[in-house]
């Protein structure tokens, strides 16, 4: 099947996640993807969690390859005014320019939006950024743990009451903002299609920290009022929070039908609890929370998950294992989705990583490829733009371009 993007090619500017991320997901959709790296690197590489390899395999950065999987990599030195002049020649060539660049900076590398869509009026130049563009702070630099958890209210929602913020995990803002971005993208590139004009797509780490917790925010737009913090035992019902089995693994449930209460009570051994004044209601129910979710404490803590799992199967309960990582990497389930894919690798040959989080059903849309080294396709970009292998050279000697070593 032909991928939905095979006659697309992006720029990509940027590093770290957000930006990468949604150039990632393009080139899984067949996008041409050419990245744009200084000579040292994305600074993304090597810096994040890396997992313990067999002996005898030389390691790879998953991390990175996650968020570039399938893109070629050119290493250009924007300081210098020859980098830039190739950088503004490879923008004038492609469908889409992705970048995380601050307003100044782009303006710094002759990339400055306006100037680029009057020379390439067919250019959809897509903007990520911590707090937006406009405005007093559009260069102040941000990661996802201040812009997104931070100033977004996402870590003042999270957690018991009383606990102090907690610390989120890498990326966790950068992918939905990514997935923000290309949303954005696909459909400013369906706009070019119809009226060959192109146009500014642009979210910001900010911007989608609110949406996913829009339900809070819309409330919070009309009374301007902070939710509190819902602990474990304040739940809306004893079927609507967390348990600890036997075994140590936790239970979470979610129930928003309250009539099957008396199945509940019944599978968990407590049919006493259906007619008790304390529970008999959901209001009661509701009252008494921190109460009955104590007595169900002991009453999970007499046995392990897997009893469990087999009492509650049929209840009608909403309910499922916390799971840790390496269970949610073995679930059959995520196998059978087809969640995870397979890269093969040049030196640690084959590991896994994840899939797109979509499907189509009739394009092909998968992993490519494992992300470049540093500059791994500089040659062979440049002579695509037109360079001589002189030209290359010459600026590879003069540090402008690196990293790539001619084909013999």
């Amino acid at each position: 099947m032909a991928g939905p993007l095979d006659d697309i090619k992006v720029l990509e500017i940027a590093n770290w996640i957000a930006a990468p991320s949604a150039t990632a997901l393009m080139a899984d959709m067949g996008a041409n993807v050419i990245k744009v790296e200084p000579p040292t690197g994305d600074t993304m590489r090597n810096k994040l969690r890396q997992p313990v390899w067999p002996e005898g395999v030389t390691p790879t950065d998953v991390t990175f390859q996650l968020d570039n999987r399938g893109k070629q990599s050119v290493a250009i030195d924007l300081r210098d005014e020859r980098g830039i002049a190739l950088v503004h020649r490879l923008a004038l060539e492609a469908d889409v320019l992705v970048t995380n660049l601050l307003p100044e900076r782009l303006t710094r590398y002759g990339l400055g939006i306006e100037a680029l869509r009057q020379e390439h009026p067919a250019l959809v130049f897509a903007l990520v950024s911590g707090q937006g563009s406009r405005g007093p702070e559009a260069n102040k630099l941000a990661f996802d743990t201040t812009a997104f958890f931070g100033r977004g209210g996402v870590l003042s929602l999270i957690g018991e009451p009383g606990d102090p913020p907690h610390h989120p995990r890498p990326g966790q803002g950068d992918h939905p903002t990514g997935l923000a971005l290309l949303v954005g993208i696909l459909a400013a590139l369906r706009v070019r299609d119809r009226t060959g004009q192109g146009q500014v797509v642009e979210t910001a780490l900010l911007r989608s920290a609110a949406w996913t917790i829009g339900v809070d925010v819309s409330a919070a737009l009309v009374d301007h009022r902070q939710p509190g913090r819902r602990g474990r035992k304040q739940a809306v019902s004893p079927m609507n929070t967390r348990y600890e089995c036997a075994d140590g693994t936790w239970l979470i449930m979610s129930s928003h039908n309250q009539g099957v209460w008396p199945v509940f009570c019944e599978a968990v051994g407590r049919p006493d609890l259906v007619t008790d004044p304390r529970s008999a209601t959901p209001v009661a129910r509701f009252t008494n929370a921190e109460e009955l979710v104590s007595i169900l404490d002991e009453v999970f803590a007499a046995h392990p998950y897997e009893y469990w799992a087999t009492r509650l199967a049929d209840t009608g309960i909403i309910w499922s294992k916390v799971a840790d990582l390496p269970t949610l990497v073995d679930d059959p389930q995520a196998r059978a989705m087809g969640m995870f894919a397979e890269i093969e690798h040049p030196t640690s040959g084959r590991f896994e990583t994840l899939e797109a989080p979509f499907t189509l059903s009739d394009s092909d849309v998968g992993v490519r490829g494992p992300a470049p080294d540093i500059g791994q396709d500089t040659d062979a970009v440049l002579l695509e733009l037109g360079l001589s292998g002189d030209e290359v050279a010459a600026l590879r000697a003069a540090g402008v371009v690196g990293r790539s070593v001619p084909t013999p």
